[in-house]
């Protein structure tokens, strides 16, 4: 191998290394300004409405609640300062696309469609702040 292609790879191989780096450190998303970290009951819209708690400190509960647990990667499709879309891929576990809109700093509304676990699924949610977590 002569000088210049070992200087390039090594070039080449500590670029994917820096790049791999800072996309390992990127910070997940946080809850946008303004909205309130805390227990939040979500309400499943339609008629059967089922309602869950959730302790909320962080954006990707509400934005990846089917891969819960599951280590994803996340895109921002778009951002306003009150509409967050993100689409995520978890592996073998599945991908969504959630589009979390703030209508107060205690009242979302949430739509989420993907694949979980080999099935596709598709929800709307209204999510409401409670409180803190208990």
């Amino acid at each position: 191998m002569t000088a210049g292609r070992r200087a390039l790879a090594a070039a080449l191989a500590t670029m994917m290394a820096t790049g791999s780096a800072v996309q390992a450190a990127a910070p997940s998303p946080r809850l946008p300004k303004g909205l309130e970290a805390g227990q939040w009951e979500l309400r499943e819209r339609g008629p059967d409405g089922a309602v869950r708690k959730l302790c909320v400190a962080h954006l990707n509960q509400l934005l990846q609640s089917r891969h819960a647990g599951h280590s994803c990667k996340s895109f921002t499709v778009s951002e306003t300062p009150n509409r967050l879309v993100v689409t995520y891929e978890c592996g073998a576990a599945g991908n969504g696309r959630t589009d979390l809109r703030t209508e107060t700093a205690r009242l979302v509304q949430i739509r989420s469609q993907g694949i979980a676990d080999g099935a596709p699924f598709a929800f709307a949610l209204e999510g409401r702040w409670l409180g803190a977590c208990h």
